[in-house]
């Protein structure tokens, strides 16, 4: 498998309905060859299609190609949330990113 994408609700509250966190990975030999770039494409499709107005990504800041990725795909960068995640015993922050259909 070259990769995956996923969408999953940020809550179950009904103001919340058309808000998902977007989740995209590929491996690492099928990197650089426009996988995770179709992969996002198809998630924003269809996370429109099916009335989503807002995605949200949270990204290690360090991981520049995933930022880019996002970037590319019509994300901003909204904020960063320190010391969040914890990766190999370091905590590590993470950047807060969205995209409005």
């Amino acid at each position: 498998m070259a990769g995956w994408a996923a969408l999953a609700p940020v809550s179950p509250r009904r103001c919340y309905r058309g808000v998902a966190e977007s989740s995209v990975y590929v491996a690492a030999w099928a990197r650089g060859r426009g996988v995770g770039r179709a992969l996002m494409d198809e998630l924003v499709a269809r996370s429109e299609a099916e009335g989503m107005w807002t995605l949200e990504a949270g990204i290690f800041p360090e991981n520049e190609a995933s930022v880019a990725l996002h970037l590319a795909c019509g994300f901003r960068v909204v904020g960063v949330r320190e010391r969040l995640g914890e990766l190999g015993g370091v905590w590590r922050d993470v950047l807060l990113l969205e995209r409005r259909a």
